[in-house]
């Protein structure tokens, strides 16, 4: 009895082996055929975008000379920050213009609101006194040579003589009277609005140049970092050519090119979640805000020739839900496709 048992145990291990054998086998062709089956899978979509960033481009708006540049390129700068001072000997020599003829004008108007002097005034008064007198005078003389013509002791010719040096005087009194109150009263109304409005008009010259002036300071419209100097001192700065880059990293958004058989994965509103290898592969959710077809055409076809198609680009835009630190125009952001 125990020789057959120790004979069946014995013949019970190779076929346990065989078994075991026979699992491994089968699991590694499995294993085999999965790896075959997964390199013959077309590998997983994925959309390849790039950051853009606002850019704003400082220009001046006069030509002049560049004197000196307060910035270097990568530097963080707030609104209103000096970037590039400017020198034009023209827009300084216009506004000394503009001043001496507002200085003019403004004395022409201060003249006409505050009349004559006080000195003028009493001269003209005195004057038309005069001239009463001289008036009163002729009309006596005349009263006499009227009267010495009635009795025929002079002739007609000296009553005329008289009469006529009466009337002049009256009328020289009238005149001397009327200096005396236009100078008291001082310039009429209409003068003294033209007056002021001329000298209004140089003041508009004079904000003009200064707003001119202005312009050889060129200050940063908005914050955020400069991206690029092309100013150097010395150099003549030419009307509306850029001088200097900036950049609003505060206004971050991807750009991606996708075909329009993928397009519903982008669709206006939706978020998706995409990776920037430039940063150690951060993750960044992104939400689409513009579409937009693209001018030129990517091509795709099927499997069968015969049913090709031709599928527009668009471009797709979205904003990150956050913004990215570090990040920076230019670097890739990869998204998995659905």
């Amino acid at each position: 009895m125990s020789m057959n048992t120790t004979s069946s145990s014995s013949s019970r291990k190779p076929q346990g082996k065989s078994v075991v054998l026979v699992l491994l086998g089968v699991t590694a062709l499995l294993l085999i055929l999965w790896g075959f089956w997964k390199a013959s899978q077309p590998p997983a979509p994925y959309f390849q975008g790039q950051m853009e960033a606002r850019e704003t481009e400082v220009a001046p708006k006069v030509t002049a000379r560049i004197s000196k540049v307060h910035v270097t390129e990568g530097q963080q700068i707030q609104a209103g920050d000096l970037l590039v001072e400017m020198d034009s000997p023209e827009v300084q020599a216009k506004l000394a213009q503009a001043q001496a003829a507002k200085d003019a004008a403004q004395a022409v108007a201060d003249k006409a609101s505050n009349g004559a002097r006080p000195e003028e005034v009493r001269m003209a008064k005195l004057n038309w006194e005069r001239a009463q007198a001289a008036a009163q005078l002729a009309k006596t003389s005349y009263g006499r040579v009227q009267s010495l013509y009635d009795q025929g002791l002079v002739s007609a010719q000296k009553r005329d003589e008289a009469s006529t040096n009466w009337r002049a005087s009256t009328a020289q009194a009238e005149a001397a009277r009327a200096q005396y109150e236009m100078a008291a009263q001082g310039a009429r109304a209409e003068d003294q609005s033209a007056a002021a409005a001329q000298a209004r008009q140089v003041d508009g010259v004079i904000a003009e140049v200064k707003a001119a002036e202005a312009e050889t300071q060129l200050r940063s419209p908005v914050a955020g970092e400069v991206a690029n100097v092309l100013a150097k001192a010395g150099e003549l700065s030419p009307q509306g050519v850029s001088v200097v880059t900036l950049v609003d990293l505060a206004d971050q958004w991807v750009v991606i090119n996708v075909r329009e058989d993928h397009l519903q994965r982008f669709a206006v509103g939706s978020r998706f979640t995409g990776k920037l290898p430039a940063l150690n592969h951060q993750t960044a959710e992104f939400e689409v805000y513009y579409q937009g077809v693209l001018p030129d055409f990517a091509t795709w076809r099927t499997t069968r020739g015969s049913q090709g198609f031709d599928a527009r680009t668009f471009e797709v835009r979205a904003r990150p839900a956050q913004p990215i630190a570090d990040a920076r125009p230019g670097m890739s952001v990869l998204v998995e496709g659905s």
